[in-house]
């Protein structure tokens, strides 16, 4: 079930693991409406609903949603292990490295990690 939380002080619509791939800006477009109806800041969606052109850098996918959530001053937490797919794809390493970095796109473990990075960083709108 997907519902809205506060963490670390920003309203986060968490996704539920279960459901369609986020394939795509279609799919991220439902998400941030999704997110904008319930007045969330951030999104945080688990790994598993990502499809495996996400991480392929090349196929565009991971650069198309993150473009969406970016367009729409939304930021994108993804949730889970990323470890193995980190580990076949330097382009992806770096990727990720540099995604938490920055202020629109992170890599978490867990939902307690990003409430602690949310939290961190005074829970500033993504973008």
């Amino acid at each position: 079930m997907t519902d809205v939380r506060e963490l670390g002080g920003a309203r986060v619509l968490v996704v539920a693991a279960e459901g369609e791939a986020v394939a795509g800006e279609r799919a991220a477009l439902d998400l941030l409406g999704d997110a904008y109806h319930r007045e969330a800041s951030w999104v945080a969606l688990p790994v598993e609903r990502l499809g495996a052109e996400f991480f392929r850098l090349r196929s565009g996918v991971a650069g198309a949603v993150v473009q969406k959530f970016a367009q729409y001053r939304t930021g994108l937490a993804v949730v889970g292990d990323v470890a193995a797919r980190v580990a076949e794809s330097d382009a992806l390493r770096d990727f990720v490295r540099e995604s938490n970095r920055g202020r629109q796109l992170w890599f978490v473990g867990d939902l307690p990690e990003l409430a602690g990075r949310l939290a961190d960083r005074g829970a500033v709108r993504g973008g």
